[in-house]
């Protein structure tokens, strides 16, 4: 199966990957996110003069400091692999977000169900125009 996909970019504006989603207070990079980030790697190849900004986000549980080091660790580890597949470290950046971008109403004090939260512990990436 060939799958082709044309989507265009707008700089600045975050892409969500699929598949890349974390266990609760894990950075670990799971097997299933690996073809995903993938297409990430083929993406800056077919294109040497993008640069990426990978986001990692937490959901709400846990401190908020301690969510930013989580999602801090989570997006060097999505660089650390794409890095790992040849792209250069200097087109590609991580930045965690930690719970200040949570897509759902899951926030402190809501009680919400574990597949609820796990929409929050996400990657995305951004095309950095310069």
């Amino acid at each position: 199966k060939l799958e082709m996909c044309a989507e265009y970019i707008d700089c600045g504006k975050a892409i969500g990957l699929k598949n890349i989603l974390f266990d609760l207070d894990k950075y670990v990079i799971k097997e299933i996110a690996k073809p995903e980030l993938n297409k990430l790697v083929r993406f800056m190849k077919d294109n040497p003069t993008v640069t990426v900004e990978v986001s990692s986000h937490t959901d709400s549980r846990a401190s908020t400091e301690y969510n930013q080091t989580l999602s801090q660790n989570r997006a060097d580890a999505s660089v650390a692999y794409i890095v790992s597949q040849g792209i250069s470290k200097d087109r590609i950046t991580g930045k965690g977000y930690g719970e200040s971008k949570l897509l759902n109403e899951c926030a402190d004090g809501v009680t919400c169900s574990e597949a609820q939260h796990a929409i929050n512990r996400r990657t995305e990436m951004k095309v950095i125009c310069k």
